[in-house]
């Protein structure tokens, strides 16, 4: 088992941390902010958050326990939950108190309005609905066969050597697989386009972190309204093809799924969710496979393990021979527990409601701290170590508890395209261990970008040498 640290922060001190719910006795409100919490005028604690939010998350649990109180940008009050029993009650929703729409939409609601993120209860339902027939497990199959010349293509043109910038090597990859498994290819759409098309994306993600929410130039939200009209003239402009002739892109999918009762998506359903569709498998793959690559960097004999079971394949297995790849499965859950590619969600209290024993007005904004759940003593063993093991069958960590591990959500919004996602950054995985090697100086340490989706400032260099054997 490797015992090297990552490059989080030094635990907390051990400690029992039982927190008290519902049935422990009578409600209480939110613990009041302390004078010394309230963080810088206007922007609060956003800033601390951006630093470092493992160690804002920490400080909030130690000061207030699972229900956190939390001045935010702007001067508004936010309640933060900790921990696998707050996230769980939030996340579950059984009340139907928390929506995910009126929060999301003070971020980054106009450039991805109408994802199914974005939208709540019945009509989400519905449109999760209809969208549970692009994700079949024969329509995986399929795209999972597609992945593979993709990500040749895109891998021949890495030069490697020392200093690679992985990260936006990987992020142009991931845009290319997207255009291939999501348009079909676009065969006529220009590289220019397509660059033009990742910048229109990054501007979006970006555009969580803008103070100044309007179409104003220069300004995040700025940059992320002009991506949107970009991303819709784009989609917009093959829609006629797609609903004309069915191929198996997932474009043309949503074009044409249809459930039972004859529940179909409009134009406008089909360009919203693909916006928001593309967004996730392109932004949270990156994040993961990067991820994924510096700690395999860093873990020479894990990066040998999964190298063994990978050319014990073909270069284009199929999606069973894929998901049997174990190694790669733990060292995937692995990063997605140390560094999960969303590691907050939030929400909005629609009615009042009780979470872990304490009165959450209605109109509260919450953040679902999930990052922080990964890395309770409580639940893992050294939880700062890299130790894919503890994924394995015989240990099953992830088990403590059934919110200790959730990088995916939970509840009636957990992602839909996990499984999608898991195929392919394991088939990218699969086809650069079988052709390159690479190394990680072992105290390297990634300088997140934590204002949007968290990564590496630098590009995450790694010296990439291709195999000869």
């Amino acid at each position: 088992m490797s015992t090297t640290s990552t490059s989080l922060p030094t635990d907390p001190p051990a400690r029992a941390r039982r927190t008290s719910t519902a049935a422990d006795g009578p409600t209480r409100p939110v613990p009041a902010i302390r004078r010394e919490d309230r963080g810088l005028p206007v922007l609060g604690r956003l800033l601390e958050f951006a630093a470092d939010p493992v160690a804002l998350m920490t400080k909030q649990w130690e000061t207030y326990g699972s229900v956190a109180p939390l001045k935010g940008a702007l001067g508004e009050d936010a309640v933060m939950f900790l921990g696998p029993d707050a996230c769980e009650e939030a996340l579950r929703n059984k009340d139907k108190a928390f929506a995910n729409g009126p929060a999301w939409s003070r971020i980054v609601g106009p450039f991805f309005n109408g994802g199914l993120m974005l939208i709540d209860f019945d009509h989400h339902h519905a449109h999760r609905r209809i969208m549970q027939e692009a994700f079949t497990r024969d329509r995986l199959e399929a795209y999972a066969a597609r992945m593979h010349p993709a990500i040749e293509h895109g891998l021949s043109s890495w030069q490697g050597g020392p200093g690679f910038q992985s990260y936006w090597a990987l992020k142009q990859l991931t845009l290319d697989i997207a255009a291939d498994i999501f348009m079909g290819g676009a065969e006529d759409t220009s590289r220019a386009e397509m660059d033009r098309v990742n910048k229109a994306f990054i501007a979006c993600v970006q555009a969580a972190a803008g103070v100044v929410r309007g179409d104003v130039p220069f300004t995040r939200w700025g940059r992320g309204y002009q991506g949107r009209r970009v991303l819709e003239d784009f989609l917009r402009q093959y829609l006629p093809a797609r609903r004309a002739t069915k191929t198996d892109d997932i474009f043309s999918v949503l074009c044409h799924i249809e459930t039972e009762d004859g529940e179909r998506f409009t134009d406008d359903d089909v360009v919203n969710h693909m916006i928001f569709l593309m967004m996730a498998a392109h932004d949270t793959s990156t994040i993961t496979t990067s991820t994924m690559l510096q700690f395999l960097g860093q873990h020479p004999e894990w990066q040998e393990r999964c190298r063994a079971e990978s050319l014990a394949l073909g270069p284009h297995p199929s999606l069973k021979e894929v998901e049997g790849l174990v190694s790669l499965e733990l060292v995937m859950k692995e990063s997605l527990r140390l560094r999960p590619p969303v590691p907050v969600l939030i929400r909005k209290a629609v009615k009042d409601t009780v979470v872990q024993g304490v009165a959450i007005p209605a109109d509260s904004n919450c953040i679902v701290a999930v990052h922080f759940s990964h890395l309770m003593e409580e639940y893992w063993t050294n939880p700062r170590v890299f130790d894919p093991d503890r994924f394995s069958e015989e240990r099953r960590e992830d088990k403590s508890h059934r919110y200790a591990w959730e990088p995916f959500g939970g509840g009636v919004h957990k992602c839909i395209g996990l499984y999608f996602a898991g195929a392919e950054v394991k088939s990218i995985m699969h086809q650069l261990l079988r052709e390159w090697t690479w190394t990680v100086p072992p105290a390297y340490v990634a300088p997140l970008d934590n204002h949007s989706l968290p990564f590496p400032k630098d590009g995450q260099p790694i010296d990439f040498v291709r195999r000869t054997a």
